[in-house]
């Protein structure tokens, strides 16, 4: 059988198509330095997403100009002389990209799947990242397993990282729903143990399955990192077409009359505050969440709301 009609594009992804990624990988950036005040990563969340980090180099003496927030007043205690404290910026902000290729994510109506545009979506980040010097590595989960690829600064790194995204999503005509909760769980321990502090944290998900539990572990990543969010959807996840659907699984089947205005009010207003409720969630932990379509060019989205002329 042709691979091309086993794996059909925008249905699956190629390790051939997420390499094409890397000559797109531009016009945006995930440092916090780097962002317009509309940019979604920018204004109130600015505080929130440091950038890099500081490293501390040593204590010399104040001099006119010096911010005094740096001001030592231990050592200007003991010497009877104002001394400053000297920073000097981290060579790197390590990023880890955490991506769903869970049985959900299997899903698109119009143009690619959910688990495309995620890939595409992890992707992009990553050749960004290393491009702009910074190790990245990435966690790819299923229902059924977890694939990690530890932070490298290296390209060889990010082909690994995709190599275990290719095969996952690959594997989604094949597996089963299973314990997600647990699956999800096991990713959190392990990304705990990766990301230390001050990491630029990716989490790309269609974020349908998450429990109380797993915000907390979102909330508590955060503490001592920068998390990004993006939620990937259909537009049909949102809005009903306006015909009669049979829509199932491998259980039962229903039949939903699009043509109903009500249903499809109900059906929207029920997307649009579950959306709300988690994105209230985030801001209270001044977390940025992105909406990111299954229709649109995944690079074109990226870059309009990362610059803020797209909300």
């Amino acid at each position: 059988m042709n691979n091309n009609t086993k794996y059909p594009q925008d249905v699956f992804i190629s390790l051939q198509n997420l390499l094409k990624m890397e000559h797109i990988a531009s016009g945006f950036s995930f440092l916090a330095k780097k962002q317009k005040v509309r940019s979604i990563l920018g204004g109130k969340h600015a505080s929130k997403l440091r950038g890099r980090g500081l490293d501390f180099e040593e204590v010399r003496n104040y001099v006119a100009g010096d911010d005094i927030r740096n001001i030592d007043w231990k050592v200007t205690a003991r010497t009877q002389k104002t001394h400053s404290k000297v920073f000097s910026e981290e060579k790197e902000k390590p990023a880890l990209i955490v991506v769903d290729q869970s049985k959900s994510m299997f899903f698109g109506s119009q143009r690619r799947t959910k688990s495309v545009v995620a890939a595409e979506l992890a992707a992009l980040a990553a050749f960004r990242i290393q491009k702009e010097g910074d190790r990245v590595g990435g966690a790819v989960f299923a229902d059924d397993g977890l694939d990690i690829v530890f932070p490298k600064r290296d390209r060889k790194n990010i082909l690994r990282f995709l190599e275990r995204i290719v095969l996952r999503n690959r594997n989604l005509q094949n597996t089963k729903v299973t314990n997600f909760e647990k699956a999800i769980k096991e990713v959190f321990l392990k990304v705990r143990n990766i990301v230390t502090h001050d990491f630029l944290v990716i989490i790309i998900s269609d974020f349908q399955r998450y429990s109380p539990e797993v915000i907390k572990n979102i909330t508590y990543t955060a503490l001592h990192n920068d998390v990004v969010l993006f939620k990937v959807f259909d537009p049909i996840e949102r809005t009903i077409p306006k015909v009669k659907l049979v829509a199932g699984d491998d259980q039962k089947q229903v039949v939903v009359d699009g043509k109903n205005k009500s249903i499809n009010e109900k059906f929207e207003k029920g997307f649009d505050e579950d959306f709300e409720r988690f994105e209230a969630q985030m801001k209270k932990q001044r977390i940025p969440l992105i909406l990111v379509d299954t229709v649109s060019d995944v690079d074109v989205q990226l870059k309009e709301v990362l610059k803020g002329t797209k909300r």
